[in-house]
């Protein structure tokens, strides 16, 4: 087995890699190769920063084609974290409103800037710190980790799915309902950071890596 962290220059990528060679003997490769990320038995889309510039680019590498491929495809295991979930979207209003890959129908959008808790305390965004996960579906990448564990999240904005069936977490924050996990059949992506998610993070990676999903 090969697991590939798409290098398109932006995103967390040596903590990514470090934590998926921490849950599995696998070689674990940061590459730009087309060649190597179409051989690989499964595949990362990391991102972190502004939409704009990672959309930007994943087409200034043209790995975008790529990606798009592997997409379509669905032959084999795709997680995106951060930001690599929301470029999953149609749409985000980030930067002015900027299109996405479109795999997942629904929109990345803004937190609001006046947004308070429970108490009336405004609450600040970026939403950065650990917060609880609401698992909505089953899914093989929960599996071992407890409904509402704690995962680590830095984002300002947040991905709401149109279709229920490809939510499989949620966060609330302020009056929002961040849709924190989405997929479809063989893409699985989330807004927190598993690999500065302690425990529940490094389970959810070693759960990738086991995946086998139904052909």
């Amino acid at each position: 087995m090969t697991i590939a962290v798409i290098d398109y220059g932006m995103g967390n990528l040596h903590s990514v890699a470090k934590a998926l060679e921490h849950v599995t003997h696998e070689h674990v490769m940061i590459t730009r190769d087309p060649r190597s990320i179409r051989g690989a038995t499964r595949v990362v889309l990391p991102g972190q920063g502004a939409i704009r510039d990672c959309m930007g680019e994943l087409q200034r590498t043209e790995l975008a084609g790529v990606v798009r491929e592997l997409l379509a495809s669905q032959a084999k295991p795709l997680l995106g974290i951060c930001v690599g979930q929301q470029m999953l979207m149609d749409r985000s209003e980030e930067n002015g409103g900027i299109d996405c890959l479109g795999f997942l129908p629904g929109q990345v959008r803004r937190f609001g800037q006046t947004m308070r808790d429970a108490d009336g305390r405004r609450l600040k965004v970026p939403h950065m710190g650990w917060n609880q996960v609401a698992q909505r579906h089953d899914h093989p990448l929960w599996a071992d980790i407890a409904d509402g564990a704690r995962f680590y999240f830095v984002h300002g904005y947040y991905v709401d799915a149109e279709r229920d069936a490809e939510v499989f977490g949620t966060t609330r924050y302020g009056d929002a309902t961040a849709h924190v996990a989405t997929g479809r059949e063989a893409t699985f992506a989330v807004q927190f950071h598993p690999e500065k998610s302690a425990d529940a993070g490094l389970r959810l990676l070693e759960n990738f890596v086991n995946w086998a999903p139904a052909a």
